[in-house]
């Protein structure tokens, strides 16, 4: 895997909208540029909003190509060194005809989305570039009064650093969903609850692989096209997976495993982390759905860790594509083994 260049103070970030555009919304505007001024000041960088990254959730629709034209220009764009988007969505795979792989290929940069970003994710990682799974506009750097420190330190860490990244601990607190977007809101600070640590759900020992996952509802749409990853790259790594706000039922939870060890993928892979189900829906009935494909398949020494605080948690982590990574089920801790960056 390729990895992009360090960010540093002073370094312009593009805004793209390749999903959802929601960004462009007129009753939204405070909030991408709470986000925008988040980058600004907090992490000093500038910010340029690609062409139609504000254009509004029906022309960014219609337009799927205006989408794919914003990320490319983003790429080609020498000022700019890294690529924020501005929230998830639903049908991003519509950008997949209009995707050059050359220009993902021969410029990387640092590159950060989540949910249904997890298709660019994908298209990324076939093109062999090491994007992150990560913080998007309009939650995380825009939350309500001030960003959580526990973002802000592995965006640092991640980004910004060309250190080895380390073991990412999960955040001592989440915050609670449920506060509209809506402009009184916007100084009202979202409540946050007790995280737990760690859990293993499955298996023993230590393993180490390569990152590769996503978003579940995303993983599950992306079966069968050119960009889902085959089982060959599946060996050897540690697949990370977790829900979105759709909060599926358990059974369906498991009828998508199920899918997914068909396919050999728990074959193939050294371990599973298992992000934190969001506001905690589902949190046990969960566990004992990952527990049950797993024994159905023969498949109890498998390590899966659970509640790792990324994807749709706020406050998150950063999981860098195709990077090594480590479970230690004695240990209860999870590191990545190398620099996102170089």
């Amino acid at each position: 895997m390729i990895k992009p260049v360090k960010l540093k103070k002073g370094d312009t970030v593009a805004l793209v909208s390749l999903s959802s555009g929601l960004a462009g919304e007129e009753n939204l505007r405070w909030r991408t540029e709470q986000g925008i001024e988040r980058l600004e000041k907090v992490f000093g960088l500038h910010v340029k909003v690609m062409p139609h990254a504000l254009k509004g959730i029906e022309y960014l629709y219609q337009h799927p190509e205006k989408r794919a034209q914003d990320l490319h220009q983003a790429l080609q764009d020498k000022e700019v060194k890294g690529i924020i988007c501005a929230i998830g969505g639903y049908e991003s795979i519509r950008l997949l005809p209009y995707i050059d792989f050359d220009i993902l290929r021969k410029n990387p940069k640092v590159f950060s989305g989540y949910s249904d970003t997890t298709v660019q994710h994908l298209m990324f990682y076939q093109a062999g570039i090491s994007s992150s799974y990560g913080p998007a506009l309009l939650t995380d750097f825009a939350e309500n009064v001030e960003m959580d420190d526990y973002t802000v330190d592995n965006i640092k860490k991640t980004w910004f650093s060309s250190e080895v990244i380390g073991e990412i601990k999960p955040a001592a607190q989440m915050r609670q969903y449920g506060l509209k977007w809506e402009p009184e809101n916007q100084f009202i600070a979202r409540d946050r609850m007790l995280n737990s640590g760690y859990e293993i759900l499955n298996g023993s020992g230590k393993v180490q692989g390569h990152l590769i996952g996503g978003c579940l509802e995303s993983l599950a749409k992306l079966r069968g096209v050119s960009i889902f990853p085959t089982v060959d790259q599946f060996k050897g790594a540690i697949f990370f997976v977790e829900t979105s706000e759709v909060y599926i039922k358990p059974h369906e939870l498991e009828e998508e495993l199920r899918s997914f060890a068909a396919m050999g993928i728990f074959d193939a892979v050294n371990g599973v982390i298992v992000g934190k189900p969001q506001n905690n829906v589902y949190y046990d009935e969960y566990k004992l759905s990952w527990q049950k494909i797993m024994q159905e398949y023969g498949h109890e020494n498998l390590p899966i860790l659970y509640n790792a605080s990324f994807g749709h948690n706020e406050p998150k982590c950063i999981l860098p594509y195709g990077l090594q990574a480590e479970i230690d089920t004695e240990t209860l801790t999870f590191k990545v083994l190398e620099s996102a960056i170089r």
